[in-house]
């Protein structure tokens, strides 16, 4: 039974729960209210912290709302506790970066990641408050980080996959200027409730085309397809099952108000009348190893636990997806021990399916 790590690769801290967007997918609850973090939240967060990344290379995502929202003064006040071996990592809308942002992230080496979907036309559900397009406040901040020449990260939601979708998104990604690329097909989650189901073949033949036209010009890292290529070789080199960590990431969300949720941030501000509001405790109130150290003998997370080995029992791709994440089965299924969900559905197997699809049909033939 593959247990719970004691010690996180990384944490999320959330600055603020404000988002000045309005996207229809966000599955947030409080993005309309501005909670922000106090800073004794981020120095009792810092304290392990610093200890893990003087040992190992440690990130801290900020990831909100969205997390410029906070603004400089107090996101510096929350870095500050930080020691300079830990590497920061930002989730951005964009639309409020400008030059002063660009100086801010260069002063504390803040790695960037833009969420955009594509092409304008591609963006209709990335709105501001006032229900207005938000893809030219976008582009200008990221203009700005390219001036700037600061290397950034994309982060796309498919809603619909689609035939020439995939083609036209590699292409405007390219074009970007972005490094790497992570495509999220969008997930019944959260406050957002919308269907997530599509037609297996539609999915696979998303992720198909996906890797066709990156292998046709590799410039840019695309998560999803690499992640497939290193399982399919570990496969083929007889060591598959050396590829998932022996034991699971913890991910601990550190939510605003210093509340920790574990295995998956969007189980943060939500409350259930069997599993409570799926905090494990407090970093304000006792220490977050320690936190840690309890994990696997709370409620939720014990039955998650036997959520993960029913899908080791029953599915081919566990060896790929390791079970999945806590907040799609509670989304989807209402609870924590169930098995295959949309998500896993659309973002595992057909991934992996897609790439290898792909492969079958572009294989060299023999000479």
């Amino acid at each position: 039974m593959r247990g719970i790590a004691t010690v996180p690769s990384y944490v999320v801290m959330q600055p603020t729960t404000l988002c000045n967007l309005d996207c229809a997918y966000c599955y947030l609850p409080l993005r309309a209210a501005d909670h922000r973090m106090p800073v004794p939240v981020a120095e009792a967060v810092a304290g392990p912290v610093n200890a893990w990344a003087a040992d190992r290379r440690f990130s801290v995502v900020w990831h909100g709302g969205e997390p410029l929202a906070a603004g400089r003064q107090h996101l510096a006040a929350l870095l500050a506790p930080f020691g300079p071996e830990v590497e920061h990592h930002i989730q951005t809308n964009a639309t409020l970066i400008d030059d002063a942002w660009c100086e801010f992230f260069a002063a504390y080496r803040i790695r960037v990641s833009v969420s955009v979907d594509g092409p304008a036309a591609r963006n209709g559900d990335r709105l501001t408050r006032g229900g207005r397009p938000s893809y030219d406040r976008i582009v200008n901040g990221v203009a700005a980080l390219r001036r700037h020449r600061l290397a950034f990260s994309a982060l796309c939601v498919v809603s619909r996959p689609a035939p020439g979708l995939a083609a036209e998104l590699y292409e405007y990604f390219l074009g970007l200027g972005c490094d790497v690329l992570g495509i999220n097909i969008e997930e019944t989650e959260g406050v957002n409730t919308r269907v997530n189901a599509h037609p297996a073949e539609a999915v696979r033949s998303f992720w198909a085309e996906l890797t066709a036209a990156w292998r046709a010009d590799p410039s840019i890292h695309v998560r999803e397809v690499e992640w497939s290529l290193r399982y399919a070789s570990a496969v083929l080199a007889g060591t598959a099952d050396q590829v998932l960590p022996r034991q699971l990431d913890p991910i601990p969300t550190i939510a605003h108000d210093g509340s920790v949720v574990l295995l998956s941030p969007e189980l943060a501000g939500f409350t259930d009348p069997v599993y409570g509001d799926f905090s494990s405790g407090n970093v304000l109130e006792t220490p977050l190893p320690q936190i840690l150290a309890a994990a696997p003998a709370s409620g939720w997370v014990a039955e998650f636990l036997a959520g993960v080995e029913a899908c080791r029992a029953r599915c081919p791709y566990f060896g790929f997806c390791g079970g999945g994440h806590a907040a799609n089965r509670y989304f989807e299924h209402g609870r924590l021990d169930g098995t295959e969900t949309n998500h896993c559905r659309n973002s595992k197997i057909r991934l992996l399916e897609g790439v290898l699809d792909h492969a079958r049909d572009h294989e060299p033939s023999a000479a």
